[in-house]
């Protein structure tokens, strides 16, 4: 009787050992995946299969036991055969965290911070398997596997799948109960036995690259061209990549800093053979704000897999779909502009006594993203603003020289400058033809005077100097980095001054900052605003700006760019002025996007953005738009407001797959609102806006 007792003991421990090294399935027998998608579940596995393409599906078998890869097998069906991509590997994340100086300037819309330099510690993310749950959401299958842990961190790990796409994301969704927390991360996949035969990736100038791994030596870095490493065993193949833009916090430069790796253990925290994404803890080495992560919110470490079955090469090319190639697709009655470069050809080039190209490296690599119109913000703290008078004018006209000569008849490159004097802040002006002005006025100096050479040139004194120059001049001014850098406690602090009121000063201008990967959107600081100046009863404006210094081919500047889409006919040649381009920005009539997501039209009530109606007697107003698409996407918001509430209707979008185009209906209930908007955000957070239609 002891002897069976002991025994019974023994398999009970036994027993109890077992399940602990297992994860608990959680509901296994009422998994809810998405239509199309079949799941097989015991203890011991998870295996989920869904429909990835024409004639195609892609199969993803979990392993539960704790200590083994995650993924025991990741494949390909083609023409009814399944083909093995990788098997065996772990999905594993690096993070980083550190401290955000959340008192110095705007709380948590901190730009000028430099969370490397303060202290900070970096951990594997511990994963142990605790249960699993599968929920679909539209056309995408959402796997959870809770009991991801760090010192500071816990949560749990989120596999999306994508119906019509090989396609899946691989997100540790964590979060910190502690305050004024500042992080990074890095992740990956790493094989547990066996690599795979090559890793391939495009460089920097667009050749692909591959190398052969026969004997795995310790993990490197490189800089590549559309942020994809990709590994294959002879043509089956994983591409791993991260969000296009989401993954990139802000700085100043949009240099590439190696933000793919593979090899054995890297950074000596991830044993075994991996390859992934990575962040370079010193960023730009100037302000390095990291990505915030306030307490109790989910970050989102993700990145992107694509299977395929034809090689690395055709693998990149399905990859680079995703981003137009990285580029602004061109759209009837469109033209692209991006503007905010302080790339300072001028000063270091053209005035530096260097010999000036006929094609600067800049000019190129602009073009190449597709962008038809550049407005510049030169003589960024380079130049002689102030004077001497001789000194400014010799520096405007080789400015105006350089933007007329590298122009053509799908290129133009406009002269700009962010002054930041006499209004507060900083804020950039723009003139719709070459204009001479001097940013001091000494006692006795008329405003405007005139010389054979340059023909009217201002002196400009203060604001209100300032704004005669923009109404004699047909210029426009508005915010640059509002609320943050620079412009921190601005416009608000001018939003009664007359040449804030003034239609001269058009608004603001939008970037994704501060970064928060547990935000569905990005740049939420300045939609706030937009929000804030709808409000206040003014019909301001809102285009984006890319806030950048060098430009070089080497450089990663497609995750870093933004472009507005201006509702154009014609592009405009300089010589003629580019008065066109100011009208449509003034109008509202232009849209405003990260690249992937298009806004084609915006209707309120038959009226569009910029535009002003009257609501009917019955409050209904209805709201249509096209939009097309790259990735899936999760969401459209029409924002409105009363002048004083701000109030969203949601639109769920996850019944969409990857690239689309499709016309959306909503009729809303609009009594008392003053104004409507639009936003569109796709499964990697990128997004396009409109401009405001007006109510009354």
């Amino acid at each position: 009787m002891v002897h069976q007792l002991k025994h019974l003991a023994l398999c009970g421990l036994l027993s109890l050992a077992f399940f602990k090294v297992q994860a608990q399935v959680s509901g296994y027998k009422n998994l809810k995946p998405a239509a199309g998608v079949s799941v097989m579940a015991n203890t011991a596995n998870v295996t989920v299969t869904w429909p990835a393409g024409i004639n195609s599906k892609a199969k993803l078998v979990l392993n539960l036991k704790n200590g083994e890869p995650l993924f025991t097998s990741v494949q390909l069906s083609k023409r009814g055969i399944y083909k093995p991509i990788i098997e065996n590997i772990d999905p594993q994340f690096i993070l980083t965290e550190g401290k955000r100086d959340l008192i110095s300037q705007n709380g948590w819309n901190i730009f000028f911070d430099k969370v490397p330099l303060k202290p900070h510690h970096s951990y594997k993310l511990d994963f142990h398997k605790k249960s699993v749950n599968v929920s679909g959401k539209g056309t995408r299958t959402i796997i959870t596997i809770s009991g991801l842990e760090a010192p500071n961190f816990k949560g749990d790990l989120e596999i999306t799948l994508y119906n019509g796409q090989p396609l899946f994301n691989v997100a540790a969704v964590v979060s910190t109960p502690i305050d004024s927390t500042a992080i990074l991360y890095d992740a990956g996949l790493i094989a547990a036995t066996k690599p795979p035969k090559t890793v391939s990736y495009s460089d920097v100038y667009e050749h692909l690259q591959t190398d052969q791994i026969e004997r795995p030596d310790t993990a490197k870095n490189l800089a590549v061209k559309y942020r994809t490493i990709i590994g294959a065993n002879d043509n089956a193949a994983i591409a791993i990549f991260p969000a296009p833009h989401q993954y990139f916090y802000p700085l100043d430069e949009a240099f590439n800093l190696k933000f793919v790796w593979y090899g054995n253990n890297y950074c000596s925290l991830l044993p075994g053979f991996g390859l992934g994404i990575r962040q370079e803890l010193q960023g730009d080495k100037r302000f390095v704000p990291w990505f915030n992560a306030p307490p109790g919110t989910k970050q989102r470490l993700n990145f992107f897999c694509l299977l395929g079955n034809d090689g690395a090469d055709a693998l990149l090319n399905n990859v680079k779909q995703f981003t137009h190639d990285d580029s602004y697709k061109p759209l009837p009655g469109y033209k692209t502009m991006a503007s905010h470069f302080h790339n300072e050809f001028i000063m270091s080039v053209v005035l530096a006594g260097k010999p000036v190209p006929d094609s600067p490296s800049f000019v190129k690599v602009l073009k190449r993203q597709g962008i038809n119109i550049v407005h510049l913000a030169e003589f960024h703290y380079t130049a002689h603003p102030k004077g001497p008078d001789e000194q400014r004018l010799k520096e405007l006209k080789a400015l105006f020289d350089q933007c007329n000569r590298l122009s053509d008849s799908n290129f133009l490159l406009l002269p700009g400058e962010e002054p930041n004097e006499f209004f507060g802040g900083h804020w950039l002006a723009f003139f719709p033809k070459p204009v001479y002005w001097i940013m001091s006025r000494k006692a006795g100096t008329p405003f405007e005077s005139t010389d054979a050479e340059h023909g009217k040139v201002y002196h400009i004194g203060d604001k209100a100097d300032m704004l005669n120059l923009l109404k004699a001049e047909n210029g426009l001014a508005w915010t640059a980095h509002a609320r943050t850098k620079g412009s921190t406690g601005f416009p608000d602090a001018y939003k009664k001054e007359d040449f804030y009121l003034s239609d001269r000063f058009l608004g603001a201008a939008w970037k994704a900052l501060p970064a928060d990967l547990s935000e569905p959107r990005l740049g939420k600081r300045v939609f706030d605003l937009m929000d804030d100046m709808n409000n206040w009863g003014l019909k301001k404006k809102v285009l984006s700006e890319a806030d950048l210094f060098s430009i070089e081919p080497e450089n990663e500047m497609y995750a870093h760019l933004n472009v507005n889409y201006l509702k154009l006919a014609k592009q405009p040649q300089y010589k003629n002025g580019w008065q066109p381009v100011l009208d449509v920005l003034e109008q509202g009539k232009f849209f405003s996007t990260t690249g992937e997501v298009l806004i084609e039209d915006f209707i309120v009530n038959g009226h569009s953005s910029g535009e002003t109606i009257s609501i009917p007697a019955d409050s209904k107003c209805t709201v249509n738009f096209k939009i097309s698409w790259t990735f899936p996407l999760n969401f459209a918001e029409i924002i409105s407001g009363d002048g004083k509430r701000v109030y969203r209707e949601h639109i769920d979008l996850t019944s969409t797959q990857a690239f689309g185009t499709k016309t959306f209906s909503k009729v809303l209930n609009m009594k008392g609102r003053k104004w409507a908007r639009l936003e569109v955000w796709d499964a990697a957070v990128d997004g396009a806006y409109t401009q405001t239609v007006w109510l009354k």
